[in-house]
């Protein structure tokens, strides 16, 4: 679960709430009673579920949550995920916040699921990016483990990627792998390093240097995909990145590269429908 997902919590209802829901508090009572419940409304992966749980206790630790389905579920049109009861004012000023977490998280689920289900029989395992939504990252990298993916970087501090621009401003590969190494040692990091390669002359490059965990090929062919594992031999992970779509996707993986990272997963993922009706 996300460590700052209170404070996070709590800006999500300052924007929206604001001064007061006053649509909601000019016609419910406050001691109207009532219950919601949530209506899965296209298939997919549900995620979110105990985001939504944190929200409403948030809120109102007097609703309670009766829970039918879990995150990582498949769920179909119609389906009830759970129902909520307590104060109707509660249930009408949290809905749309959970509505937004939940459809955002399950159809980061749902679509990695896709790719994940695509790979099944290689050894290549799908990979999320750092093009995710500002403030939901944690989310989204949540959810995308939901939905069976695996999480590449979380943020700029957990792994060394050393991109085009890296290489190009600290002068070449090798100088960029050696100040990585340098760097590492210096301030006691025991942090993994991964190069991209634009190019056979680069990836030589990094064969001659060394010192690196992951190899990622940018924008390569699957033919020149395939060729840059036989002269990796096995020596470094390999991830394949740049151009590459839901329908090149498996003839990727068939060239034996390890990872396949796919910003799709997050950065254009279309949200999964649902709605949260009161049960009259």
């Amino acid at each position: 679960m996300v460590d700052n997902l209170d404070e996070l919590i709590k800006l999500w209802f300052a924007e929206d709430i604001g001064d007061g829901d006053h649509t909601t508090l000019s016609c419910i009572p406050e001691t109207a009673m009532g219950k919601s419940q949530l209506i899965i409304k296209e298939k997919g992966i549900l995620a979110g579920v105990e985001v939504a749980k944190r929200i409403f206790a948030a809120f109102d630790p007097e609703l309670k949550m009766t829970q039918f389905l879990h995150d990582g579920d498949a769920v179909n049109v119609g389906d009830i995920a759970f129902v909520v009861e307590g104060k109707i004012q509660s249930l009408l000023q949290t809905e749309r916040l959970m509505l937004n977490i939940m459809q955002r998280m399950s159809g980061v689920a749902t679509r990695t699921a896709e790719y994940v289900k695509l790979l099944e029989g290689t050894k290549t395992r799908v990979l999320d990016t750092r093009k995710t939504t500002p403030g939901l990252r944690p989310l989204e990298k949540e959810a995308v483990k939901i939905g069976k993916g695996i999480n590449h970087r979380i943020g700029l501090f957990d792994m060394i990627l050393l991109k085009d621009n890296h290489v190009d401003f600290a002068g070449g590969i090798d100088k960029a792998i050696l100040r990585a190494k340098e760097y590492c040692k210096e301030k006691n990091k025991d942090l993994k390093i991964e190069i991209e390669v634009r190019n056979f002359d680069e990836l030589e490059q990094v064969m001659k240097v060394g010192g690196v965990d992951r190899i990622m090929l940018d924008n390569f062919s699957p033919e020149n995909t395939r060729k840059a594992v036989e002269i990796v031999g096995g020596k470094y992970e390999i991830e394949s990145s740049g151009g590459i779509t839901f329908d090149t996707l498996r003839e990727y993986a068939e060239c034996g590269v390890d990872f396949i990272s796919v910003g799709a997963l997050t950065h254009s993922v279309k949200s999964l429908d649902m709605s949260f009706k009161a049960v009259k």
